[in-house]
């Protein structure tokens, strides 16, 4: 399809106004958009009133290809993702192998072009002796990824040598899972004995956040090299971040932590476990205090899906990660239609800011000339979260119940309909992200 009328629509501008009227995608972009476009395309859709979005960017998720596609792949992922209204992810390199070069880069490029609905980017990870394939990445990869702590497989970076060298010597954003590894080892000894899910957040307690986002922001400080924090979780980092945020740092949170507290292990037991874990209802309000005044900079998802076999162990077993992207936004708007947030707030945390962060070129607005990633929501209609209508491998939420407002009913991803009618369209493909130069 090489054009598409969207006619009756009312489309979220950057600045959170609601503009009712038409739009029209030619050759993936927006071409116009006008109170009534009296223009001939291929298909026209009637949009019913609803409210038109950017296409949310989810800048980290764990697709699981290579390696683990029992529990997730990158077509299934893409396809959880139509649904989800997400129309372009960035996904981790905690694969198996893990993605630390450049020729596994290309590899998930090509698989993710033969199999993926959305637009897509990756992650390099680094370890402590892949410097030459980190830099060789610039333009492939969408940054490098460190976990500090809390890592699978060989992408721990603890040592403090091996992490100062990759901040001084990779003109890379550098993205930091931010735990610090030697405090978990000394807790998980401490706490050998305990079994509960609330053992979790007691284990990987606050300061095991605060001690490694202070480290990474020493160093992104000392070499002025571009940071990003992911999944903010404790209301220490946010103090960090108002003590002294430069202005090449950005910072996220995900929806568990804007929306569930240490009380969800009563509720859903070891489905909660994530690394970093569930925080206190504190932690919980300060995040959202920090989304809002600007310290944390976008929302993602750290989308990590496991088999509920694999979630329903006794601590030590279980693993940790949860599912994410079919959620996001109908908890965002959610939030909005009980009036915690507004149209601006949405379009800025779900989609723009992301662009922006890493340098994705024409995405995150509704505006002529940007490619035609968007995303149809029923504010109207409030129904609860099921597993039995997601597309998630996995097979699960920890949402299930949830009564949300805002379920995508329309996505759109370079003029080309994804999902719609509850039914995503598996033989669209959409396209490898890109990367504007000046991100380090």
């Amino acid at each position: 399809m090489t054009s598409l009328l969207l006619r009756n629509v009312r489309m979220v501008l950057d600045d959170g106004s609601l503009y009712a009227g038409d739009l029209l995608c030619r050759d993936g972009t927006i071409a116009q958009i006008d109170r009534a476009l009296n223009e001939a395309a291929e298909r026209t859709i009637d949009g019913g009133g609803r409210v038109l979005l950017p296409g949310v960017i989810d800048p980290q998720v764990h697709f699981r290809e290579p390696g683990k596609e029992y529990k997730e792949d990158l077509q299934t992922g893409s396809w959880a993702c139509a649904r989800g209204g997400v129309t372009s992810f960035l996904e981790m390199p905690n694969t198996s192998p893990a993605t630390t070069t450049c020729e596994l880069l290309k590899d998930k490029l090509a698989r993710a072009a033969s199999k993926c609905v959305v637009n897509y980017g990756f992650f390099i990870g680094a370890t402590s002796d892949n410097i030459a394939e980190l830099q060789q990445s610039i333009g492939l990869s969408c940054g490098v990824k460190i976990f500090m702590g809390a890592s699978t497989g060989d992408l721990l970076v603890d040592d403090p040598v091996a992490l100062e060298r990759i901040f001084k010597e990779v003109p890379h954003l550098i993205a930091v899972h931010a735990e610090d590894e030697a405090r978990i080892r000394e807790r998980t000894a401490l706490f050998a004995d305990r079994t509960d899910p609330h053992v979790h957040s007691e284990l990987r307690d606050d300061e095991c956040a605060r001690l490694a986002t202070d480290l990474a922001l020493t160093l992104s400080k000392r070499y002025r090299r571009r940071l990003h924090i992911l999944h903010l979780s404790t209301a220490a980092e946010v103090a960090l971040l108002a003590a002294d945020k430069p202005a090449w740092v950005t910072a996220e949170v995900i929806p568990q932590h804007l929306f569930l507290s240490t009380a969800a292990y009563d509720a859903i037991g070891m489905r909660a476990k994530q690394n970093p874990p569930l925080r206190s209802e504190a932690d919980r309000l300060a995040l959202w205090a920090g989304l809002r005044s600007g310290l944390i900079d976008f929302v993602a998802t750290d989308h990590a899906p496991h088999l509920l076999s694999e979630k329903d162990r006794d601590y030590f077993q279980a693993a940790a990660g949860m599912p994410g992207v079919e959620t996001s936004l109908p908890l965002m708007l959610t939030a909005l239609v009980r009036g915690e947030v507004n149209f601006e707030q949405i379009v800025r945390w779900m989609s723009r800011a992301a662009a922006h962060a890493y340098n994705i070129p024409n995405k995150g607005s509704i505006r002529p000339g940007y490619d035609a990633d968007l995303v149809l929501v029923d504010l109207e209609t409030t129904r609860p979260a099921q597993a039995a209508r997601m597309a998630s491998r996995c097979g699960w939420t920890p949402f299930e119940g949830w009564p949300l407002t805002g379920w995508p009913v329309l996505t759109v991803v370079g003029g080309q309909v994804v999902f719609e009618e509850d039914e995503v369209q598996k033989d669209v493909r959409g396209r490898a992200l890109s990367y504007s130069p000046g991100q380090s």
